[in-house]
């Protein structure tokens, strides 16, 4: 009896193993840890829409949203380019061409994520659900416009735009043109570290007949069109902060940015592309992170 308790228990240590490894295995799929890009932006349309902090049910629902609807685009993403990530020596070792996801293991997650995104829109407010085909397309047309235009980075930029405005609607239930500054801000600033991404793949896209701005343009070319991008992404987030009537706090917080995203193109040079990593995840996720906090707490001082 002793042996049959000892082997059950070690059969559920082993199969809780096995669980763990499957869960980590679909966020790295997703990069997961890509999340602090979008998510800042959208609690900080939330905020502005809610002149405060929104209700503890529409952060938990705005929350789920957002991971549903990233969850599913990266899904959808990794589905739609496993072709050109199995022919790209960068990407090869993903989920999908190594063998470590199957394909339809892969649909079916897309497919819950999108359910998730979309009954939690529902929960959020009528408007947001009746949307939310529209955000999934929009997401789904990034993962081809690589094939045909090189504006594909703006693509991106937009369907990662929703989660501010999405967030606003959420909370008030309507459409307003005030948010729209932010929301482009958000264009921009996608945009433009996305260009910064492409760089390492100025090649490798050429030769497969894909379509960049580094791809069209050149590297040199395209660190200039990122700088303007962020240019226009700070332009963008003083405007919005014009609107809104905001204080001192959130204007220290531009200022950090500005100083940000000054360090980040710092380190992108057309002869060095070394410190790329560095530049896109760390910088980027810092600059989100930064925007949130600042409208958080200038609401409050």
């Amino acid at each position: 009896m002793l042996f049959l308790g000892y082997k059950r228990r070690y059969v559920i240590i082993l199969a809780m193993e096995m669980v763990k490894e499957r869960f980590v295995l679909y966020l790295r799929m997703i990069k997961f840890s890509h999340s602090v890009f979008a998510l800042p932006f959208a609690f900080t349309g939330a905020l502005f829409a809610a002149g405060g902090v929104p209700s503890w049910d529409q952060i938990f629902w705005i929350a789920l949203a957002m991971v549903g609807a990233r969850s599913g685009a990266m899904g959808m993403n990794r589905i739609i380019d496993r072709h050109i990530d199995a022919a790209n020596p960068r990407t090869a070792s993903r989920e999908i061409p190594a063998g470590k996801i199957r394909l339809i293991d892969a649909i079916i997650f897309t497919v819950l994520s999108f359910v998730v995104m979309m009954y939690a829109a529902w929960k959020l407010q009528p408007l947001c659900f009746y949307l939310s085909p529209l955000a999934i397309a929009i997401l789904a047309l990034y993962s081809w416009t690589k094939r045909f235009t090189w504006g594909s980075h703006f693509v991106l930029g937009i369907a990662i735009a929703g989660a501010p405005l999405g967030a606003w609607i959420a909370v008030t239930g309507s459409f307003s043109w005030t948010i729209l500054p932010l929301c482009i801000g958000v264009v921009f600033w996608l945009a433009g570290f996305d260009v910064l991404y492409a760089l390492q793949d100025i090649d490798f896209d050429r030769s497969y007949g894909l379509h960049s701005i580094p791809q069209r343009f050149g590297i040199a070319h395209s660190i200039m069109i990122a700088r303007a991008c962020h240019v226009m992404t700070w332009i963008l987030l003083a405007w919005t902060g014009h609107i809104f009537g905001v204080n001192d706090v959130y204007w220290v917080g531009l200022l950090i940015i500005a100083g940000l995203l000054v360090y980040e193109h710092s380190l992108i040079k057309p002869d060095d592309l070394s410190k790329l990593d560095f530049a896109f995840f760390n910088m980027n996720g810092y600059i989100s992170v930064t925007i949130f906090v600042a409208t958080l707490l200038d609401l409050f001082i």
